[in-house]
């Protein structure tokens, strides 16, 4: 059970039975009367954000919140198959649950999956994966412009902008957080 004092940005908490994450946190202290903790909060099921004020002394409780390591197994149709490191249980994901991070993932990745009230509710991709440049066009010689990049598409079917000089059927590495090239990767 949290109260106010406990209240700080990135503190996931219990309203109406659903799990929400403070996302920005203000502590106003009138001249008079009780000291007032302002609030957005963010659904992590939904998504949907408002501004909450709460008194000093209020109490909340605390998300049931658990991540479990998970491996991405395979897709069918419009879900995604997930096992449990640990138990081997599988279970299924929507696309909507999955997210953007779907055009990322390639079989076998390990991530970490969050749980509320044992419902799946989020996922999470290791910072940094590899994958093989399925598509690119060649560089020409002479293309030297500072800064300058060519579209390249991933064996999962992600889009993204690499330098001239990487080329098809190389392994990148991508940052998952911006999906943005980092390096190649030398076998």
């Amino acid at each position: 059970m949290y109260d106010t004092s406990n209240l700080r940005k990135g503190l996931k908490i219990e309203l109406d039975g659903d799990p929400y994450i403070i996302t920005q946190f203000d502590f106003v202290k009138p001249g008079k009367g009780q000291a007032l903790y302002k609030c957005k909060l963010k659904n992590m099921v939904t998504g949907a954000q408002f501004d909450r004020t709460w008194r000093s002394g209020e109490k909340f409780n605390e998300a049931n919140l658990e991540e479990r390591e998970m491996e991405y197994l395979y897709q069918e149709g419009n879900t995604y198959c997930f096992m449990d490191t640990s138990n081997y249980e599988q279970i299924f994901l929507t696309e909507e649950q999955v997210g953007d991070v779907k055009s990322l993932m390639k079989e076998n990745t390990v991530c970490q999956v969050l749980f509320f009230d044992a419902r799946a509710i989020g996922l999470t991709l290791p910072n940094f994966v590899d994958l093989t440049i399925t598509e690119s066009e060649p560089w020409a010689k002479g293309d030297t412009a500072a800064g300058s990049t060519k579209p390249a598409t991933l064996e999962t079917g992600h889009v993204l902008q690499v330098p001239p000089f990487v080329n098809e059927g190389e392994k990148i590495r991508i940052d998952t957080r911006t999906g943005e090239y980092v390096e190649r990767v030398k076998e």
